[in-house]
């Protein structure tokens, strides 16, 4: 039960009269109802009061459950004055700066959270009064549309234009908290859910709002209810505060669970080393190997050599039989093959950015119609390439290429040969280390990008290729655990 599930079933505790005790020397709710129905007609009499068509009795059906027997089922509109607000047309000719001018409204001088309406933005001038709604402190006002059946209390007198419905005592038979509790509970909220109108922009009917029935209840008790309403409200936050503390921590730990298991992997502390696979210096010895004759055979350009690892670029110890290696001597990084959009064959796979879902490794659509394609430049891909996006903020798009196709140029198809696991290398492109190293170095202000310069020093933890697989193996036996802890 998080915090407003709390508040709602101490409001809904008060409107049923199990909040506090009842004392009878408190009086009864039917002596309140049978006051201001004696004042209604008097004010009547006299003509200060439109007499009204009487509501109708609340029927057995209505009633939600049982009260204490000192209260009352009322209909709002036998308790209070309700009535629509009205605007003067055209409103900009009523609009004015002056002081003497009168508060003028509107849903946007509410405050979130506040049960209060203090002041206005806007002014308009006396005569706007006669075409208008005019009201004063202490009356309750209810939003009629957008964010509807929300109750205020107005500390200012003023105009209200048609988008309120306003709700008056004409005999102080309702605490102002204790009314205000009820007009927020759960219990009234449902009622006026039920009966609005509209389809896209919901809207209060007067009518219908009058017909809503509340709980009459002695004010005295009234009063013990607020204060009692007040002495656990503090109580509910700090609830609150804890609760969604705890709710964080739960859905942050799979995600940071997740970032450990992939640093651990890296790191290799997630499988043990195992001297008969070898040593990574004897697997990029092969890697070298397979390179030069990829380049001896035409199949690749031989590549610039790249610098040698200095110590400060190293971000954490590595096992002795792994090696750190720049991305650039592992594979064909800002070596790609591309051809003009419209180049590509009809039934070909175009692979985008949006075809990607983040932090997952999973490609969610295949194919491109045709129409969508422009003349610029796409990179080939192969089945097994590592699909390396360059482009913030989306860096945690790799993914591994399960057929041939073509893709947009900030995505990058990488090769990493025999000796690279794919999925392996798809781990570590992932990793935290490695996505600080590219926000380190991307350029640009728009969409930051991780330059081709970057790109290739940047350094990779490489372990025997037995190992790169075993660990791969176990990540993807823990991740369906962590996703476990998401639900």
């Amino acid at each position: 039960m998080n915090a407003q599930d709390l508040k709602n079933s101490i409001l809904q505790l008060a409107v049923q009269g199990k909040l506090v005790e009842q004392k009878a020397e408190e009086g009864t709710a039917e002596e309140l109802y049978k006051q201001i129905q004696e004042e209604k007609q008097q004010l009547i009499d006299v003509g200060e009061l439109k007499k009204e068509s009487k509501l109708q009795e609340i029927d057995a059906g209505e009633i939600p459950f049982v009260l204490p027997s000192n209260w009352k089922w009322v209909r709002l509109g036998d308790v209070l004055q309700i009535a629509r607000g009205g605007s003067p047309r055209p409103i900009k000719s009523y609009i004015t700066e002056a002081k003497d001018g009168v508060n003028w409204i509107k849903i946007g001088d509410t405050q979130k959270n506040s049960k209060y309406i203090n002041k206005t933005k806007e002014k308009i001038i006396k005569e706007g009064i006669k075409r208008s709604r005019y009201v004063q402190k202490g009356d309750f006002l209810l939003s009629n549309s957008m964010s509807f059946g929300r109750p205020y209390i107005l500390n200012i007198d003023g105009c209200i234009h048609d988008g309120w419905l306003v709700l008056s005592q004409l005999v102080n038979i309702f605490n102002e908290n204790f009314l205000f509790h009820i007009l927020s509970s759960r219990f009234v909220f449902s009622q006026f859910s039920s009966i609005v109108s509209g389809a896209v922009v919901k809207n209060l009917n007067i009518s219908k709002v009058k017909n809503t029935i509340v709980p009459l209840l002695p004010l005295k008790e009234q009063k013990r209810i607020v204060a009692k309403i007040e002495e656990l409200m503090p109580l509910v936050e700090k609830y609150g505060d804890a609760h969604t503390e705890v709710t964080e921590l739960n859905e942050q730990f799979p995600v940071e669970m997740e970032k450990s298991i992939l640093q651990y992997a890296i790191q290799g502390k997630l499988v043990e080393q195992r001297p008969e696979e070898g040593t990574a210096e004897e697997l990029y010895a092969q890697i070298q190997l397979e390179k030069q004759e990829l380049v001896e055979s035409g199949k690749i350009k031989k590549q610039k050599k790249l610098p040698e690892i200095t110590a400060e670029e190293i971000p954490f110890e590595i096992p002795d039989s792994w090696r750190w290696v720049r991305l650039g001597n592992l594979c064909n990084y800002g070596s790609n093959k591309s051809v003009k959009s419209n180049e590509i064959p009809e039934d070909a796979w175009l692979l985008d950015l949006e075809d990607i879902e983040k932090d997952t490794g999973i490609i969610i659509r295949k194919k491109q119609k045709r129409e969508t394609r422009t003349t610029s430049n796409k990179n080939i891909f192969e089945k097994g390439n590592v699909l390396y996006n360059k482009l913030r903020p989306y860096l945690n798009k790799v993914v591994i290429a399960d057929n041939d196709g073509y893709t947009t140029t900030e995505i990058l198809p990488l090769d990493f040969g025999k000796f690279v696991y794919n999925k392996y290398a798809q781990i570590v492109l992932m990793n935290p280390y490695f996505i600080y190293y590219t926000i380190k170095c991307s350029y640009g202000v728009k969409m930051p990008r991780l330059g081709t310069k970057d790109g290739k020093n940047a350094v990779f933890p490489l372990p025997p290729l037995e190992e790169q697989k075993r660990i791969v193996k176990r990540i993807e036996e823990l991740f369906p655990y962590t996703k476990q802890l998401i639900k």
